[in-house]
């Protein structure tokens, strides 16, 4: 078994074009080859759903049979375990795996494995000295075909053959400057299989963090950044095609989620990585932000204003007004992602998360409990004098329930699931009261916004006092809250 330390990036066809003769590779030699494969799986697809791809490979005059385990990417980079052998096409001998568990599970399928896709294209290779490390450079053209369907593939991997990892998003460095590279984030089993489904976009929520307690701190910070990272990035395509606001709902999450793990472990993180990226993703949080605002006061909020009073002549006007600002701030972000900066974050941050090093050692399982306390401890104490506090204070609170929701999702594999799922369900319940307080007073902020100031007295009278509703049940959810035990 080998690992493969791999970094994807998608480019235009005339991208693809420039690099052949960038500087960093005039001198090199490269090789030509034509890869046709096929992959395969059972009728239940039983490989896709364990994140396993499993194809046959012609290779010049050679047959290759090759199992990879899947994973996840971020920032396009994607660490996978590979078996490949020589191998002759639809003959399933999986003796070159060498986990046992693993081959017995192949080999307990091979006779229900049938062809899902093909992928046929053209590539050229270079093995590029650079810094310390060999690293392969490969341009893949060509395309990915299931049931009649086709998708174009163009597309650079860049493999690490030997050295240091930095040395691959270095080397990406030197070729963004001339070439527009973007991070992909799906391989190409990924996309096959999703043109075999024929499958529709769909927004991506959060994917349970995987870490444990022999991890250190940085390393559990590792995975939940990365996590977040691949969150953000699978809604992207959705954000550009503005198709559904789930997308924005989720991408916001994602950055939330993102920047909530920097400040969470600022503690252990060095400090010039905090100061680079602790605000960096800001911007382009707030612009998502605004747009999600229009969004639930256009789908959520206006409807029962709109069922109160029929025959307000300004219903209409502010529905009108409404959409545009959603439009508008839509825009924004679409605007954001396409500016050259923005696929250069992704690499930069990515680079910076997988470099990161152990500078203070602590057990993982200390960090997290002296972490969950303090953020307990601050919301509890707000908590309990809720009566008292004015509007900025409670909307403190509401960001302190939802960092402390953070810090317990990010830290769950290391508590009790006995109980940790009562005491989310009940922090859940919370931070719903406390969002649709918030949509009230957003709601009112927004209307006087798309209305420039006309006066629209019902209607705020009409948000004011569901508003006023709102806070007369926030003390029972409190209470349950605060009568749950802390999760250990």
């Amino acid at each position: 078994m080998s690992t493969e330390i791999e970094l994807k990036l998608q480019l235009t066809p005339k991208s693809a074009r420039k690099l052949a003769a960038h500087p960093l590779l005039a001198n090199i030699a490269s090789q030509k080859q034509r890869l046709l494969n096929t992959y395969y799986d059972t009728p239940k697809l039983e490989l896709h759903a364990r994140r396993v791809a499993m194809r046959f490979r012609k290779k010049g005059w050679q047959w290759l049979c090759t199992v990879k385990s899947a994973e996840p990417a971020s920032g396009g980079l994607a660490m996978r375990n590979e078996w490949e052998a020589p191998a002759t096409p639809g003959i399933f001998d999986f003796s070159h795996v060498d986990a046992d568990d693993f081959r017995e599970y192949l080999d307990a399928r091979s006779s229900q494995f049938e062809a899902i896709f093909t992928t046929d294209f053209r590539r050229q290779i270079w093995h590029v000295p650079f810094g310390e490390s060999l690293i392969e450079l490969a341009i893949d053209r060509g395309q990915i075909e299931s049931k009649g369907r086709s998708t174009p593939i163009c597309e650079i991997e860049l493999e690490l053959l030997s050295g240091r990892v930095e040395d691959i998003f270095t080397l990406t460095r030197k070729l963004q400057d001339n070439i527009e590279l973007c991070p992909a984030i799906a391989s190409k089993a990924e996309r096959g299989y999703a043109l075999y489904l024929d499958e529709p976009l769909r927004p991506f929520k959060s994917k349970p963090v995987l870490i444990d307690e022999k991890q250190t701190p940085i390393e559990a910070f590792r995975s939940i950044a990365l996590g977040c990272l691949e969150h953000f990035q699978r809604n992207e395509k959705g954000l550009l095609t503005g198709s559904d606001p789930e997308f924005v709902h989720q991408a916001r999450v994602a950055l939330r989620r993102l920047r909530s793990a920097i400040k969470l472990f600022a503690p252990v993180l060095p400090p010039e990585f905090v100061n680079a990226y602790g605000k960096t993703w800001q911007t382009l949080a707030g612009a998502l932000g605004d747009t999600r605002n229009w969004d639930v006061f256009l789908a959520e909020t206006l409807p029962p204003i709109a069922e109160a009073f029929p025959d307000n002549r300004d219903i209409k006007r502010l529905r009108k007004a409404a959409q545009h600002r959603a439009r508008s701030a839509r825009k924004s972000v679409v605007g954001l992602l396409a500016v050259k900066e923005y696929p250069r974050l992704l690499l930069e941050f990515t680079a910076a998360v997988y470099t990161l090093g152990d500078t203070l050692p602590v057990p993982l399982n200390d960090f997290a409990r002296e972490q969950i306390a303090r953020h307990t401890k601050k919301a509890r104490n707000l908590a309990r004098r809720h009566a008292e506090l004015t509007p900025e204070e409670r909307h403190k609170m509401r960001i302190a329930f939802k960092k402390l929701r953070y810090t317990l999702e990010f830290m769950a594999p290391l508590l009790s699931p006995k109980k940790l799922t009562p005491y989310l369900a009940a922090l859940s319940h919370l931070q719903d009261a406390l969002g649709l307080i918030n949509d009230h007073i957003t709601a009112n902020s927004l209307i006087a916004e798309a209305l420039k100031g006309r006066p629209a007295s019902p209607i705020h009278g009409w948000i004011s006092g569901r508003h006023e509703l709102l806070l007369c049940e926030l003390p029972d959810a409190l209470r349950t809250w605060l009568a749950q035990r802390l999760p250990s």
